[in-house]
């Protein structure tokens, strides 16, 4: 765009000792100088690289210079290439008309910014076409650049057919348009521009902005859609190098820029934005570079291995409560925000351009409807304005009242008005962030019933927000480093709120229908939108991000204007915004201790409202796919189960009542098969009926009927359980030590990750076992063959017909990137959480034997396992065991418990994994 100074070029590529060196092979070699003059090239271009990739490690942050110097780097060989193949090669000494080239560079190469492993991107320009010494000449060069190792892309035309196809094609257009002469005829080249400018250009300004936007949109719902994905595309991404480039493309077609920084003279830019422009591009430039140097080709997209190389090599450091990784990639949002900022301001005054062009031709030339005026704002066209340009410094105030106007009118803001909110952001300070007026306007914006999740957005991208609540500031692009967390947390945050609006209005109401109708019953919506703001506020501070949170949360409520009850209870949805998924998700809610301790916790019904939709909206935030129907399912049994004792202070039933209770659901399920309860109920204890699902416990007892009857050893059912979205499958086979690690394994050989496990005994000796199990996707298995698969699997693994250790450990890991990670193996015990079971929670690496080697040690340990649980976060899974010794006893502190633990995190570690992967 703007080429930069490139200091000690001779150092990366001194042409003239190049050409010399070119020319004595030539006259030494003659006719067979070709291979002599490609090793000197070879020697050449890898000597500057050296010399740029050294600049880069001294100078890290300097995209620019790099980029440019490498773009210096190609044009210094394009140039010697074409003059020893013009005089040594093919040599013309009185050309023809028709025996004109020129070389032009486009694409990257044509803007000067090129990474170390960038195509390399030439258009030939002919006189004539097929004329044969100009395609001897280009064939001729194209072969010496691609012995070099170079990926060119090339295009030869005279310029009748390129203005042709610049026309039908924006590829092309493109192209053209940012075309850089390097070497040749350079009255050709001349031409062409006239040519281009005078027959593409004029006239269909407004088709290119137009198809450039499409392009742009495309683009972006391919790569996410999000500026904020945390292994974001640097080229093609949102708020990306694209990004930038699309803004210099619609500026030089419509008013003929030949720089970026002839944007500020056209009045497309201010001064300081144009500043940002480069530090941004400049940033997003070196990024790329070291991205291409670490991999050694084209990579453009920051994954979470290459993350921790380049903030390494950009020198960023551990601070407290934050990783390297974490300040580098929070340091990368904060460009792509202010690319994305940049990007809608200039696009909303292009519009605005053409638009008043277009204005002051045909009838109506020189009529200007009348705006309407709203609390002083002028309002036109959809969008709102300030007035005039000292508006806010005037009032202050009128930062936070220009959003909630623009939420509540449903309004656009104008752009211009977007750089003056931006410019002036900074006189938010004290007093105004304790004004009793901006406070509620902040509060009537939060609780917006239209879309406070744009308008916040747009707050956001200003930097109003940050100011306003300078804790959210402080979370501003902060990422967190894993794989479960799609988004920022300011954007996950804005997403939560709006989640919550939809929810509000039921346009979620078949994901949500619990959320929907509690929304309309809890007793301030004000607390629901303030805790979703700040159940994540007080993330990368070091400590626990609940705590410190629930601290900040007494601080800010009042200040917003809630009452001492509301900031209370902002509070504790804080403090506990993560107790419902993780007790929903981790432990067993068939477990009377479960339900109980759940709802000392909670203590009101109230409370329990606001936190199942807290955790809907914070759950279904993070990303795409996390929420999902067996999430779902887990958290209503939670909340109904809790909301029946908070109600009745007791459980509706007691044990006796209850098992009766189920047996009769179940014989009412069963119809005309309704006794079998009779027949087969009293072989399984009340621990079976209370803890399965009536639907399930009738299928289990049609099956167990069946493989009696038939006499099987071992019946393997499986079937397509759509109310949780997973695989009910149900083992029953000759109860035997070490059956449930053995069902594991062969379901996880057959590609199955269990989610859930109940392990039952009939009196007669019978295992009856279910498992929940969907595949890597987290979907069901449905297809025929795929249950098929399962039910092989699980019998080859109880008959011993596979080794299932090996095989296992040859399966690759669920996240291929996951080994960017550090995972420690973890181990907890609790004695507390359930009455009759010791509960183990096991936080590990996820991969696809975990549970099986898990269930292994527990049983090698003997000890008996009577439901499992398996949560997965991204790279990292928590399986969770309620089990008891061979007594049936509770496992108590001590020496065995050591053992255990020590035998667990072997079991769950990476050096297992490794030692397995060997054998």
């Amino acid at each position: 765009m703007t080429t930069p100074a490139i200091p000690n070029q001779r150092k990366i590529f001194d042409r003239r000792e190049i050409a010399s060196r070119i020319e004595a092979l030539a006259q030494a070699h003659g006719d067979k100088s070709r291979q002599p003059v490609v090793d000197l090239l070879k020697q050449a271009l890898e000597g500057g690289r050296r010399e740029l990739e050294g600049r880069l490690e001294a100078q890290p942050s300097a995209g620019h210079a790099i980029a440019g110097g490498y773009s210096f780097l190609i044009d210094q060989l394009v140039r010697v290439i074409h003059e020893y193949v013009t005089q040594h090669t093919y040599p013309a000494p009185n050309r023809s008309a028709g025996e004109r080239l020129a070389i032009m560079a486009v694409g990257g190469y044509g803007r000067s910014e090129m990474a170390p492993h960038s195509d390399v991107d030439i258009a030939f320009l002919v006189g004539e076409r097929r004329n044969a010494w100009c395609e001897q000449v280009v064939e001729a060069m194209l072969y010496i650049l691609w012995d070099l190792g170079l990926k060119v892309g090339h295009s030869t035309r005279t310029i009748d057919e390129a203005i042709r196809l610049a026309k039908e094609d924006l590829t092309i257009r493109t192209a053209l348009l940012e075309g850089r002469y390097v070497w040749g005829d350079r009255d050709l080249y001349a031409e062409g521009g006239r040519r281009y400018t005078s027959d593409v250009v004029r006239g269909n300004e407004r088709a290119f902005l137009a198809q450039k936007l499409d392009e742009r949109n495309a683009r972006h719902k391919r790569m996410g859609d999000s500026r904020y994905v945390v292994e974001p595309n640097v080229k093609d991404g949102k708020g990306g190098l694209r990004d930038l480039q699309t803004l210099y493309w619609i500026g030089k077609f419509i008013h003929r820029v030949s720089s970026a920084s002839e944007l500020v003279d056209v009045g497309l830019m201010t001064r300081n934005e144009y500043r940002s422009f480069r530090r941004a591009e400049r940033f997003l430039l070196a990024v790329r570079s070291h991205m291409h140097i670490i991999t050694g080709r084209a990579e453009d997209r920051l994954t979470f291995d290459l993350q921790r190389q380049v903030a390494t090599r950009m020198n960023f450091a551990d601070r407290p409560g934050q990783r390297a990784v974490e300040r580098f990639m929070q340091f990368y949002f904060l460009q792509a925000k202010r690319v994305g900022s940049l990007t809608g301001v200039f696009l909303a005054h292009i519009e605005d351009d053409l638009a008043q062009r277009s204005a002051r031709r045909g009838f109506f030339a020189g009529f200007k409807p009348k705006p309407r005026m709203v609390k002083g704002y002028r309002v036109f066209g959809g969008r709102i304005a300030a007035p005039s340009d000292d508006w806010f410094a005037k009032d202050p105030v009128r930062l936070i009242e220009l959003f909630q106007l623009a939420e509540a009118e449903q309004l656009e803001i104008h752009p211009e008005t977007m750089r003056q909110a931006g410019r002036d952001a900074k006189l938010i300070d004290a007093a105004i962030r304790e004004d009793a007026r901006a406070n509620a306007l902040f509060l009537d914006l939060l609780c917006g019933r239209n879309d406070p999740e744009m308008v916040l957005r747009w707050m956001n991208e200003t930097g109003v927000f940050g100011r306003f609540v300078p804790d959210f500031g402080k979370v501003n692009a902060q990422m967190q480093f894993d794989m479960y967390h799609h988004y920022t947390v300011d954007e996950h945050t804005i997403r939560a709120i709006g989640l919550l609006n939809q929810i509000e209005k039921g346009e979620l109401k078949q994901d949500h229908p619990r959320a929907t109708r509690l929304i309309h019953k809890v007793n301030s919506r004000r607390v629901a939108y303030v805790a979703a703001l700040l159940h994540d506020i007080a993330k990368g501070r070091g400590g626990d991000h609940s705590e410190l949170g629930a601290e900040i949360a007494e601080e800010l409520c009042p200040r917003f204007g809630l009452s001492d009850g509301e900031t209370e209870l902002v509070a504790w949805l804080v403090l506990n915004h993560l107790l419902m998924s993780h007790t929903a998700q981790k432990r067993d809610l068939t477990d009377p201790k479960t339900i109980e301790d759940y709802v000392g916790q909670v203590q009101s019904i109230e409370r329990l409202r606001h936190l199942a939709i807290l955790t809907a909206v914070d759950i279904r935030a993070v990303g795409p796919g996390t929420w999902n129907s067996w999430k779902g399912q887990l958290l209503g049994e939670l909340y109904d189960a809790s909301a029946e004792r908070l109600r009745l202070g007791h459980m509706r039933h007691g044990r006796k009542e209850k098992v009766a209770a189920r047996k009769a659901e179940v014989a009412q399920l069963l119809g005309d098969k309704a006794a079998l309860v009779e027949e087969h109920g009293n072989s399984f204890g009340d621990a079976y009926w209370i803890a399965e699902p009536v639907d399930i416990a009738a299928l289990n007892l049609v099956h167990y009927d069946a493989a009696r009857k038939m006499q099987h050893e071992l019946s393997v059912h499986c079937e397509y359980y759509e109310a949780r979205g997973a695989t009910l499958v149900t083992v029953i086979a000759a109860d035997h030590p070490g059956l449930f690690y053995r069902i594991a394994g062969g379901i996880h050989l057959a590609g199955g990750n269990i989610i859930d496990a109940r392990i039952h005994t009939s009196r007669t000796g019978w295992a009856m076992d279910n498992f929940l199990v969907q595949d890597p996707h987290c979907a069901p298995f449905r297809e025929e063959q795929q249950l098929d698969r399962l039910k092989k699997s699980i019998a080859d693994a109880l008959a011993n017909r596979i080794d299932l250790m090996p095989k296992l450990a040859q399966r690759p890991l669920p996240h291929s990137r996951s080994k960017a990670f550090d995972v420690s193996p973890r181990v907890l015990f609790d004695n507390k959480a359930s009455n009759r079971f010791t509960v183990i929670e096991v936080n590990a690496r996820d991969r696809p034997a975990l549970l099986n080697r898990l269930a292994r040690v527990l049983f090698e340990q003997r000890l008996v396992v009577h439901s499992a649980h398996v949560t997965n976060y991204g790279e990292r899974a928590a399986d969770t065991f309620y089990v008891t010794d061979l007594t049936g006893d509770k496992l108590a502190e001590g020496e065995r418990q050591n053992r255990l633990e020590a035998r667990l995190v072997e079991a769950a570690g990476d050096a297992m994994q490794a030692r397995l992967e060997e054998a």
